[in-house]
C-alpha cells in the first residue's frame, strides 16, 4: 500500500506526458474558426488615400495574410505566395502587422508582392481582432466573411497544396 500512492501518482503523470507528446506544437486553436471575421478598414500601404474594406469582399473566398518586413520567414513566403495565389486564382490580401510603411514597401519591391492589396496595422489592433500570435499568419475566409482556416508559420508549397487549397476547393 505505501508503494501503490507513489505508483499511481506516476503513471497518471506518465500518460498526461504521453498525450501532451501526441500534440503538434505549432497548432494554436483559433477561436474564429468559423466565427465571422474581425473586420478590417485600414489604410492600404501603397495608396493611404485607399482602404481595405472587408465588407466589400462578401461573395468571395479569400486569404488574408498577415507579415512584415521585420518578419525572415515573411519574406520567404512571399514568391511562393506569389506565385500559388497566381496559378489558383485565389485572391490574396495582406495585413501589415506592427511594422513601419517604407521597409515594407521596400521589401514588397524587393522579393515581390503576391498581394491583391496590403492594409496597414501599424498598431497591432486588427491583428489582435484575429487572434495574431506572431508572423505570418494565414486565414482563409469564406463568402458569407467567416474565419474557416488558420495556419501559423510561412506558407509553402505544400502548405498550400495540404493545407489551404483543400479549404479553398470546399468553399468555392
Amino acid at each position: 500500500m505505501r508503494y501503490l500512492l507513489p505508483l499511481l501518482a506516476f503513471l497518471a503523470l506518465a500518460v498526461a506526458l504521453g498525450l501532451g507528446l501526441q500534440r503538434d506544437p505549432r497548432a494554436l486553436p483559433s477561436a474564429l474558426i468559423d466565427q465571422p471575421a474581425p473586420a478590417i478598414d485600414r489604410p492600404l500601404l501603397h495608396d493611404a488615400s485607399r482602404r481595405l474594406d472587408t465588407a466589400q469582399m462578401r461573395g468571395q473566398v479569400w486569404l488574408l495574410n498577415v507579415w512584415a518586413s521585420w518578419c525572415e520567414p515573411c519574406r520567404s513566403e512571399l514568391p511562393a505566395l506569389k506565385v500559388l495565389s497566381t496559378r489558383d486564382g485565389v485572391a490574396l490580401f495582406g495585413l501589415n502587422y506592427k511594422d513601419r510603411d517604407g521597409p515594407a514597401r521596400a521589401m514588397l519591391e524587393q522579393v515581390g508582392n503576391p498581394y491583391l492589396a496590403s492594409a496597414v496595422d501599424a498598431d497591432g489592433r486588427v491583428g489582435m481582432d484575429f487572434g495574431v500570435h506572431g508572423v505570418p499568419e494565414t486565414f482563409v475566409i469564406d463568402g458569407a466573411g467567416r474565419v474557416r482556416y488558420r495556419h501559423t508559420g510561412p506558407v509553402t508549397a505544400e502548405v498550400w497544396r495540404d493545407q489551404l487549397m483543400p479549404v479553398v476547393r470546399s468553399l468555392k
